[in-house]
């Protein structure tokens, strides 16, 4: 029983043609005149040529009006679709008929499909797929036919209908139905511990096939029966044994000796760790696993080695002198061309003997030319700020401040570029050339590497603030420091607290630090677009007080005199044009610094 029920063709009331073949060959002789039967007149072979002339005349005229009455309309007459007639109607007429016939039977079509998959069974909601009959293309189904077939005139035909389903979202349906009963496809793959090879071999995957899925699903829609979709089991283009031939003939020796990389500027080794490190294998969706050489990883597994053989371009950069900004000319650099390295190095790495490649050298423009630098619009001084500090500049404090300023002396920030303090100098170590000076850990002074960049930090944050510049992150200190201004100060800490600011200006930014015995200065050179940018200050509020802490005296211990907590907001007010156009706000709440005393409590 199907969904749609049956319906019995018409009485056939068409007339029926019946066609005798007639065959004279061009070289068959005429009859003799005695064969005609006695009395019977001679006819002459004209008359003969005329008769059968004659009849295949009146065949030609039958078949021409049953064709006739068969092709009226777009869709041949007998043509039936779900048991309604749309034979001799226009397309017009045949889709919206089918149209009503879809109308009338709508609750059958909405019916829940059942649809089982393993040992499971659910229902699908057919709208909630896309389970619909096309009606246009079935109507453009119906009305194709072979217009040569004569039987096929004067016969019917029931044509099935187009049926359209959103696969996407049948998967979907059908993956909730698969569950656990269904796996991944596990796909091969050879990384490296070290040198070592390691191997995962591939797996087929158990699941549903979406284009077969899809198929089934709409068979079954039409016929009103329950579904079964079967689980297909699909296994990766790479089997387990190509991958161990892979391991034995490739990854293996790969890594057994370094591979010579020769240039016009000299030659360097590629050791086996580096290789280990470059050399990647990958598996596409099918579970193709292919070889390649990664470049960027094997350049940083290489690291300062390309040195050897290459020249690191230099950026131009822009210096003050005079009181104006000039631009210094950088220069090319030579690197290794990687455009054919990867498969030239593929193609060594499987030998015992012979592992040397020749590269060519490239050059490698800077990332900042002059004629760039120059047309960035760097011409004046838009912003300064200066911070104080004590003990001259031999102490260990001032010198970390100068090291600091030093590395960031002339950095140019683009249009649109975020500036990180702790991106641009790295690690302030000992062996960036740091020292210990006090820095505030667990809420008191300790000697830690690096003490003191915090001053630098507050002078370049300010001076990057009065040139109106974007504030992407900061963070004040904990305690209030009196050599700073209130709220608008910031701390550093590698790697965990950092200050950056984005340059959101269509101008370039240079930043200019300079230094004396006792003071710090950070200058912003640009195009000037503010007329003004000043602070306004809220009273200070939530005031506490500071408490005495004694310490264990020694050589880690360092007093201070305390200091009081309280909250503050500062607005930046940005004005152009004798106008306010922005106003910012900054709030921050100090904890109150204990007196920290470095000896035992009285009375203990």
């Amino acid at each position: 029983m199907t969904l749609y029920g049956e319906k019995k063709p018409p009485a056939d009331d068409r007339p029926t043609v019946e066609v005798t073949a007639v065959n004279w060959p061009a070289d068959r002789p005429e009859p003799e005149a005695s064969a005609a039967p006695p009395g019977t007149p001679a006819r002459p072979r004209r008359f003969r040529l005329l008769l059968a002339s004659g009849v295949a005349t009146a065949v030609l005229a039958s078949v021409g009006a049953v064709t006739v009455w068969a092709y009226a309309g777009d869709v041949p007459r007998g043509t039936s679709v779900m048991g309604t007639e749309l034979g001799g109607r226009s397309r017009t007429d045949a889709a919206r008929e089918l149209r009503a016939q879809l109308d009338r039977r709508a609750a059958e079509l909405a019916a829940p499909l059942q649809v089982r998959i393993g040992e499971r069974s659910a229902e699908i909601n057919p709208a909630e797929v896309g389970l619909t009959v096309d009606v246009d293309a079935t109507v453009a189904a119906a009305a194709a036919t072979d217009a040569h077939a004569v039987d096929r005139l004067v016969g019917s035909r029931q044509v099935e209908p187009v049926v359209s389903v959103d696969v996407a979202k049948l998967e979907a349906e059908l993956e909730k139905l698969v569950g656990d009963q269904g796996r991944k496809m596990t796909m091969p793959a050879i990384t490296f511990t070290g040198t070592k090879p390691k191997v995962r071999h591939p797996k087929p995957s158990l699941a549903v096939d979406p284009e077969h899925s899809a198929d089934v699903v709409k068979a079954g829609w039409l016929s009103g029966q329950p579904v079964t979709v079967p689980l297909v089991e699909s296994h990766p283009a790479t089997s387990a044994e190509e991958v161990d031939r892979m391991v034995r003939e490739l990854a293996e020796p790969a890594v057994a000796a370094p591979v010579k990389l020769t240039t016009d500027r000299g030659s360097v080794n590629i050791p086996p760790g580096a290789i280990a490190k470059g050399l990647r294998f990958k598996a596409d969706k099918a579970g193709k696993l292919t070889a390649s050489i990664d470049m960027k990883r094997l350049r940083d597994a290489l690291g300062n080695r390309l040195n050897e053989v290459e020249l690191a371009p230099k950026d131009a950069r822009m210096t003050i002198s005079r009181g104006k900004p000039k631009v210094v000319d950088g220069r090319a650099g030579q690197q290794v061309d990687t455009s054919s390295l990867g498969d030239d190095l593929l193609a060594v790495l499987p030998r015992t003997e012979d592992r040397t490649i020749t590269a060519k050298l490239t050059e490698k423009e800077p990332k900042l030319t002059a004629e760039k630098l120059g047309g960035l619009g760097i011409k004046e001084k838009v912003s300064s700020f200066t911070t104080h500090f004590t003990g001259g500049l031999s102490s260990a404090r001032s010198q970390n401040i100068v090291t600091i300023a030093k590395k960031v002396d002339g950095t140019v920030v683009l249009p649109g570029e975020t500036f990180s303090l702790n991106g641009h100098t790295g690690e302030r170590g000992y062996a960036q050339g740091y020292r210990d000076a006090p820095v505030i850990m667990d809420g008191k002074l300790v000697p830690g590497v690096g003490g003191g960049t915090s001053q630098f930090t507050t002078t370049l944050f300010n001076a990057t603030y009065y040139a109106g510049l974007e504030d992407v992150e900061h963070k004040p200190h904990s305690y209030y420091f009196s050599r700073y201004p209130s709220v608008i100060e910031s701390t550093i800490f590698w790697p965990n607290l950092d200050f950056k600011f984005r340059n959101n200006t269509d101008h370039g930014v240079l930043i200019d630090t300079s230094y004396t015995g006792s003071s710090l200065t950070v200058s912003i050179w640009s195009t000037k677009i503010w007329d003004s940018v000043k602070t306004e200050y809220s009273p200070r509020r939530n005031i506490t007080s500071s408490k005495t802490v004694y310490l264990e005296p020694g050589p880690t211990c360092i007093p201070a005199n305390g200091s009081q907590g309280f909250t503050q907001d500062a607005f930046r007010v940005i004005k152009k044009d004798g106008k306010v156009v922005k106003r910012e706000k900054f709030t921050w709440t100090y904890r109150a610094e204990p007196r920290f005393i470095c000896a035992k409590e009285p009375g203990s």
